[in-house]
């Protein structure tokens, strides 16, 4: 056991990359494709798992050998850069933040499906229960904002995400799909139904966020790390993009096994109640819930600091958080966090649509660091390997067409 938590706590950055892809949107995303469709979508979870640990690594590095992140470069050093970095901050602002609208909404929504599970007297006052968890919830996670840093951070998503991937994979030894349909999965479909399109859009939305790319190299400085640890963050880079692989293709797994032979697609928080509990019982249905649970709790802290990470990223590249503006930026988006908890709205739908607009920004974030790191003068004599642009060149070319599919999705929605 105490091999076991120094592995877990040796853990660097890349827990944060965990943090954002695996909320509640991913948990959400996984869910309602595994028990719609089963394993059909596995292909695009290994895609873009492929290349979000392609964009880590180089993000990660480029900050390394340049001593310079992500936004303050595009400004310093592309054309176009300064105009290209405001689009950007603006456009995962407003994509993480609604999904922090439905991370709220569905965490508190768990934590009131768990209490009724063993209290089902609480039932008649469910609205208020909710609020009433939501602002508790909201309330502490700013409190330790305000407290923080790097290293606390650090350690609370740790043990978050550990939960999360521990309740899980046990989850999957309990229900699970048919092997042929996973290997099923890795071939290229997309649901010819109503809301496949967008479900893939949400996909890649959560697995390749921009958020998680951009806020790399901020959470390697204060990490402390220099040009010497290029092994290292290479190595935690790789994990990352593994972990978010497995504990994801874990979900969907799960909700397949569940839901989907059992024709009980999801489209509310209580759906997963009445659907799972019969099938698994009441013990794999609360590890499952304390999963999505811990899911949602581990992105809450990435996306509270997101909007200050960029903008502090795009100033100066140093991030500050005890400063007036960190703490403002953060009370608000805490404020916006009780928007879906206070008018009821469907989580479920609301973090599949808040995926979707995450996925807009990222050709720019891909195009820009291609851009940055095959300048040799920057680069200070480090070449980018071939492997490496083709790689970019096709997360590229992935996200293009992501984006157009998304932007169809949401016509047909609307």
């Amino acid at each position: 056991m105490k091999k076991l938590l120094a592995i877990v706590l040796a853990f660097g950055p890349g827990i944060f990359a965990i943090g954002y892809t695996i909320g509640t949107g991913s948990v959400t995303s996984m869910i309602v494709a595994g028990s719609t469709y089963g394993m059909q979508l596995l292909w695009v979870l290994l895609l873009s798992c492929l290349f979000s640990g392609i964009l880590i690594y180089v993000y990660g590095n480029y900050t390394l050998i340049t001593g310079e992140t992500a936004l303050f470069a595009f400004k310093k050093h592309l054309k176009w850069g300064k105009a290209m970095a405001i689009l950007i901050i603006i456009g995962i602002a407003f994509g993480q933040w609604n999904s922090l609208m439905g991370i709220m909404g569905i965490s508190s929504n768990i934590i009131y499906e768990i209490f009724a599970i063993y209290f089902p007297q609480i039932s008649q006052n469910k609205y208020e229960f909710v609020i009433g968890i939501a602002a508790v919830v909201t309330a502490i996670f700013y409190a330790l904002l305000l407290v923080g840093k790097y290293t606390f951070f650090e350690k609370i998503l740790v043990i978050f995400v550990t939960i999360m991937g521990l309740s899980f994979l046990i989850s999957l030894f309990m229900v699970y799909p048919m092997p042929l349909d996973v290997i099923k999965g890795l071939v290229p479909s997309v649901p010819e139904v109503q809301g496949g399109k967008m479900l893939v859009a949400a996909f890649v939305g959560t697995t390749m966020a921009a958020a998680t790319f951009l806020s790399r190299p901020l959470f390697v400085k204060g990490k402390g790390w220099t040009i010497k640890n290029l092994k290292q963050q290479k190595k935690d880079a790789i994990t990352a993009a593994i972990l978010v692989f497995v504990i994801s293709a874990t979900i969907m797994a799960v909700a397949t096994g569940a839901l989907f032979y059992d024709g009980k697609p999801v489209t509310q928080v209580l759906d997963m109640v009445n659907t799972l509990e019969p099938v698994a019982g009441k013990f794999a249905l609360t590890l499952f819930f304390f999963g999505t649970l811990s899911a949602g709790l581990s992105s809450i802290f990435p996306i509270l600091l997101i909007v200050p990470i960029l903008i502090a990223d795009y100033q100066s590249g140093e991030l500050d958080t005890s400063s007036r503006q960190f703490k403002i930026i953060t009370a608000f988006a805490c404020l916006f966090a009780m928007i879906v908890p206070i008018f009821g709205s469907n989580p479920v739908e609301m973090q599949i649509l808040s995926q979707i607009f995450n996925v807009f920004v990222l050709p720019l974030v891909i195009f820009g660091i291609i851009f940055l790191i095959n300048n040799r003068q920057l680069m200070q004599g480090y070449k980018t390997g071939r492997s490496i642009n083709i790689g970019l060149i096709a997360a590229l070319f992935f996200s293009l067409i992501i984006s157009y599919n998304g932007i169809l999705a949401l016509i047909n929605y609307f």
